[in-house]
């Protein structure tokens, strides 16, 4: 679209003007009449002329995003910022999306830079006060190598703002320091840093990855990093600001009567002061900003002084701010009648007092003219554009208007997403006879000519008198356009398993031998002279037990249901060993039963569908957005398996809103196109109701007859497609339990959906299965499956799971926020001023009615319903169907929405005591919103001054440092993987799970299905080698104190199968931890020894004083070269001997006359010489 922006600059004289008017000192020009895409093209052109920032001011944050996104594909990405803002007063003072606070970082970050960038803003950013440019200005952090740094002051600073200090950087926002090694995870960047010091001077500065820890490329060019924070306090801001909130406060005071208001508003704002004093950040600490500085600071400051502002539709933005000052008036009195604000300290600048202080130039855009109060321009410029029609796909009127610009010499444009996309555009209008030239985005366009080229804009339009007319596919198509995934920071699954497997102290663990105990951390005991690391494990009587590092695999930490502790063992008792038997014996008949059910499905014989056809490449390809590649991997999976004579049985395992529906619907096509029926089976009226919508409207174009059978379906209705599921003429049914009724009958069904299969009852699921005899079966389930669990189910069902998020055009805003009603009234109305609708999610069924209620009388204007399982199923339909329907604004509802219906409309989210609530809830909850192409928010609230329990507590302190909920996806997971253990192998296994912890129940099914399989279970595969010697192998806590990455880095040792495994782990520990000591060196040695030992199949390394003993397995003696042996035993000289114990052989090393010490060497010195000596006859052999 570069060619399509010159062109636009070229033809298009009046950006000159406007231009020349800036060079000749104009400080105020209008230019009106511009709409879609002419705009975006305009201010573009504009930036590309000028050498300082430009800033476009939208009246809100969708507009924003909206011209961003058509701005991306004109500017350079590396200079174009977003700078986004809530129009939410009260959402300020929450703990925001990370992902927000990052891009508003960025642009902060660059304009403190003085570098050229367009940023775009909506109203109320440009409304917000920050913290004054030179205080962001020294509180960059810049990295350039050879610099001097003060290692102490560095931490300091990173502290002071807004980092916060780790044992190991996971998230942004977060350091640590190791020696001379200093990790930064700057919010701005999508790697973290690795800074190393070489005494003070700056040695290297490299990006590494977060969820490997490992080095990835050199930092070159030097590097800034800015703060973790808008808010910039260091001491003298504290000192001002609690002296200001103190005056303040006085006169508050001063001005009210009542005495209980007066005690209430001192009691709160009285520990804010105490706060303050101290020097501490709390949460709503941003509502007192205008305290901590001398002068008000807006991004305006931040601007050079001949930077340009654009004010994009200047009515709507005025609109917009008088709205934004009368809300935060209200917000004001709202707060100050509760006792949590005093007067006269404004949240943000008040528009005429913002317009006053702009000194830049200023471009006023106006779709009309018309006079706009405060600005007067010295220059206006009226264009004449149209916004361009919708075709709606009828491809005859587009020709007639082609047909009408070609008369005139115009120079059509039309815009594809992608070269596909364009290939199809191409090939419909040639259909038509249209003659066009496919051309490269930098291509300009020709007079009369027509093009189609690859690039993407909100909508299309028309010059008439510069004889230009752009066209999007979504005009030509009525389709929307896929949106190219957004650079964001993707979320590392280090991030996500933060909290996932690691073992904490006082966390419950599972010893195979010994039982469920209690950890109580790593300890390094002193045995004969030699320092060893323990696991420490309490058990039942306090009784404890110390397992070696070595044997650290033996020890899981123990996962069963959620808020249910596992009872501790005794050490010694028989009562593990029983509970381990009777668990044994259930997983016995379950490995028996998932055999046969294994044996029946490769016997029997299915239809085969034959491969894709055209028809399936055109349904797929009029998909509207870009599949992720988790859908093209379930989908092309999907089609092998339907290709196959073998009955499909699939699981498809993604989250709400993750496109499991497109991906079953393609399936669905694949069947109809081979002449077969599809039955689609779900388990709620309303779910086969918005199945059916989604369903008709996907297959529109094609000729394929859909039916439904539920409760609202009139008998009429329902008899017609009962007689066209039986003569044929009905392609697809979808239905509730009602499909599987014995008059129910399929003239050739060949493949049946099944939604959320472990939702229906015990007697639904016995029909299903007589359904399922010979036909292609896909289940879709929102509930994770484990794949530790499906290893052992491996070939009964086949499982495809999509783990990515599609990109949402807009991220979901998460906000987590003391609960108030001025919150509360501003989100729902908010919504409601856009169309939208509001879930509340409200987990109490007995006081629900009132809830409902207290909103009606909060929102008068809002139309409030409300719903919970226990109501009758008729009244809970209706109440859904309501909502769904849009006739209700607001639904106030318990958790039945989380695994419910999806509503594109509803775009905000609140939840009542988000404490109250498990990570995996809010997860998905949260992804009921966002699921269109409009901004959504989600609000998680907790009650002020309440005494919460420590669970909730931390939980909450979860939510509030990763408000993406992203980083809680894997816990979430693992919280939900124990219902999905539960759905796949029946409720009667939770017991058995939650008596020996979910990692040694899955195991232990893994070991009884290999052994019906006649394959090597995991416990016999051969034994690993002992390694005693006289010799201090650990990791002392001076070089790693963390004990989680101490346990970590003892995994790893554990692990090891190669010495190049061993090499790499060697470069990791000295790149993340710096030079190692003695004992690490020890623990190499003994990590070489065990692998060349294990390939040797030898059971046995141990040293007694000044004796060696070597022991090897019968298999490794059988398959020993001697020679390679006794030529190795013969280099090494006297005190080298052969003897056997039992039918296994030994190898003994004497160290006679010679002191004692380690004997490692020796090991290490025979081993190397039979390997390499065996290595050296393979390969003259």
């Amino acid at each position: 679209m570069f060619g399509l922006s010159a062109f636009y600059k070229q033809r298009i004289d009046e950006i000159r003007t406007v231009l020349t008017g800036y060079e000749g000192g104009m400080t105020q020009q209008l230019v009106s009449g511009l709409s879609g895409g002419a705009k975006s093209l305009w201010i573009a052109a504009l930036y590309r002329e000028r050498s300082e920032a430009v800033v476009v001011v939208t009246h809100n944050l969708y507009q924003g995003q909206k011209l961003f996104n058509d701005l991306e594909e004109l500017i350079d990405s590396e200079e174009l910022y977003l700078y986004p803002t809530n129009d939410l007063i009260a959402s300020d003072l929450a703990v925001a999306s990370p992902e927000l606070l990052s891009q508003r970082i960025d642009v902060l970050n660059r304009l403190a830079q003085d570098k050229k960038c367009l940023v775009v803003v909506p109203v109320a950013g440009l409304k917000r006060l920050l913290a004054p440019l030179y205080l962001w200005r020294a509180s960059l952090i810049h990295l350039d190598e050879g610099r001097r740094i003060d290692l102490e002051a560095l931490v300091k600073k990173l502290t002071a703002i807004g980092y916060e200090r780790e044992s190991m950087v996971t998230g942004p926002g977060q350091f640590s320091l190791r020696g001379g090694i200093i990790d930064v995870f700057p919010l701005t960047e999508e790697h973290p840093v690795r800074i190393e010091l070489f005494d003070d001077e700056l040695d290297s500065v490299r990006f590494f990855d977060s969820e490997t820890q490992r080095s990835l490329e050199k930092v070159t060019g030097g590097l800034v990093i800015g703060p973790a924070r808008e808010l910039l306090i260091y001491e003298k801001e504290f000192d001002r600001a609690s002296a200001g909130l103190e005056k303040a406060l006085k006169t508050t005071l001063g001005k009210i009567k009542n005495e209980q208001a007066k005690e209430l508003l001192s009691d709160r704002i009285g520990s804010d002061i105490e706060a303050l004093q101290q020097h501490g950040i709390f949460q709503d600490i941003a509502k007192y900003t205008a305290l901590f500085y001398e002068k008000q600071t807006t991004i305006i400051d931040y601007l050079p002084q001949n930077a340009l502002i654009i004010l994009d539709e200047i009515s709507r933005v005025q609109e917009m701010t008088e709205q934004l000052d009368r809300e935060e008036a209200e917000w004001q009195v709202s707060m100050l009648q509760r006792g949590e604000m005093v007067r006269d300290v404004p949240l943000t600048v008040e528009w005429p007092k913002l317009v006053e202080h702009i000194r830049q130039p200023l471009l006023l855009l106006s779709l009309f003219l018309r006079y706009h109060g405060q600005f007067q321009p010295q220059n206006v410029i009226n264009m004449t554009c149209r916004s361009m029609q919708n075709f709606h796909g009828q491809i005859h009127l587009l020709k007639s208007e082609i047909d009408r610009w070609m008369k005139s010499d115009y120079s059509v444009v039309f815009l594809a997403s992608d070269k596909e996309r364009a290939g199809r555009l191409d090939q419909v209008l040639s259909d038509y006879s249209i003659q066009t030239e496919s051309v490269n985005q930098e291509t300009m366009p020709a007079a009369g000519k027509i093009q189609v080229t690859v690039g993407r804009m909100d909508s299309g339009f028309e010059m008439p008198l510069k004889k230009l007319a752009v066209i999007t596919e979504k005009e030509v198509f009525t389709k929307k356009t896929a949106k190219t995934p957004r650079k964001g920071r993707k979320l590392s699954n280090a991030e996500r398993l933060k909290n996932y497997n690691e073992l904490k102290i006082d966390d419950y663990v599972v010893h195979v031998d010994h039982g469920i105990g209690r950890y109580a951390g790593i300890e390094t005991l002193d045995v004969n002279g030699i320092h060893k690391d323990y696991l420490q494990i309490i058990y039942k009587g306090n009784d404890k037990l110390y397992v070696p590092v070595e044997h650290i695999d033996q020890v899981q930490k123990y996962v069963g249901s959620e808020g249910k502790e596992p009872k501790l063992y005794s050490l010694g008792g028989s009562e593990w060993k029983k509970v381990k038997s009777k668990a044994r014996s259930s997983i016995q008949d379950i490995a028996d039963d998932l055999i046969k059910l294994y044996a029946k499905r490769e016997a029997s014989k299915g239809y085969a569908f034959g491969k894709d056809g055209p028809a399936q490449r055109e349904f797929e390809s009029a998909f509207p957005y870009q599949e992720t590649a988790d859908q093209l991997q379930a989908i092309e999976e999907i089609k092998k398996d339907m290709e196959s004579e073998k009955p499909m049985d699939r699981l498809l395992c993604g989250d709400v809103g993750y496109g499991k529906t497109e991906v079953a619907l393609r399936a669905a096509f694949k069947a109809i196109a081979d002449g077969k029926q599809v039955a689609f089976l779900v388990p709620t009226t309303i779910l086969a109701q918005q199945h059916f919508e989604t369903t008709r409207e996907r297959f529109e174009e094609f000729p394929v007859s859909i039916g439904l059978l539920s409760r609202f379906r009139s008998r009429k209705e329902q008899s017609e497609t009962l007689k066209g599921l039986e003569d044929g003429t009905v392609d697809l049914v979808i239905g509730t339990h009602r499909l599987l009724s014995k008059d129910v009958k399929f003239k050739d069904l060949g493949l049946l959906i099944v939604d959320e299969e472990q939702r229906f009852g015990v007697s639904h699921k016995e029909k299903i299965k007589r359904l399922k005899a010979n036909i292609d079966v896909l289940t879709l389930t929102a509930t994770p499956i484990p794949r530790t669990l499906h290893m052992s189910m491996l070939g009964v069902r086949d499982l495809s799971i999509i783990e990515t998020p599609p990109e949402n055009r807009f991220p979901v805003q998460t906000y987590v926020t003391e609960y108030n009603y001025t919150l509360i009234r501003e989100a729902i109305e908010r919504e409601m001023a856009r169309g939208g609708q509001v879930y509340f999610l409200y987990n109490r069924v007995e006081t629900i009615q009132r809830m409902a209620e207290t909103i009606s009388h909060l929102v008068p204007d809002a139309a409030v319903t409300y719903a919970h399982g226990q109501m009758k199923e008729s009244e809970l339909e209706s109440s859904m169907i309501d909502f769904l329907d849009g006739t209700d604004d607001v639904l106030v509802s318990t958790t039945i929405i989380e695994t419910g219906v999806d509503i594109p409309n509803v775009n905000t989210l609140i939840v009542y005591d988000a404490d109250k609530m498990g990570l995996a809830q809010l997860y998905q909850l949260r992804g009921r919103v966002g699921r269109s192409n409009r901004v959504a928010y989600a609000y998680f609230t907790y009650q002020r001054d309440k005494i919460m329990n420590e669970v909730a507590e931390k939980r909450l302190q979860a939510i509030k440092e990763f408000t993406e909920l992203g980083s809680g996806f894997k816990i979430a997971m693992r919280d939900l993987s124990i219902r999905g253990a539960g759905n796949l192998l029946g409720a009667q296994q939770h017991g058995f799970i939650d008596s020996v912890g979910f990692d040694l129940y899955s195991r232990m099914l893994q070991d009884a299905v290999a052994e019906r399989r006649g394959e090597t279970k995991e416990s016999e595969a051969p034994p690993k080698v002992s390694i005693e010697m006289d010799i201090d192998a650990y990791i002392p806590d001076t070089y790693i104190q963390d004990s989680l990455q101490k346990i970590d880095m003892y995994k790893r040792f554990k692990a090891a199968e190669t010495m190049q495994y061993i090499e790499e782990l060697e470069d990791e520990m000295i790149d993340r931890f710096g030079d190692y000591p003695r004992e690490v060196a020890d623990l190499f040695k003994v990590a070489e020894l065990r692998v060349m030992a294990d390939k040797l199949m030898i059971e046995e390394v141990k040293q007694k004083d000044a004796e060696l003993t070597i022991i090897f397995s019968e298999r490794g003696w059988k398959a020993l070269d001697r020679e390679a042996l006794f030529k190795s035993i013969s280099r090494m000289g006297p005190g080298v001997g052969l003897g056997s114990v039992g039918k296994k052989m030994k190898v003994t090393i004497k160290r006679d006359g010679r002191a004692a010490g380690p004997m490692i060497g020796e090991a290490t010195e025979l081993l190397k010489g039979i390997y390499q000596l065996r290595a050296a006859s393979e390969k003259a052999g």
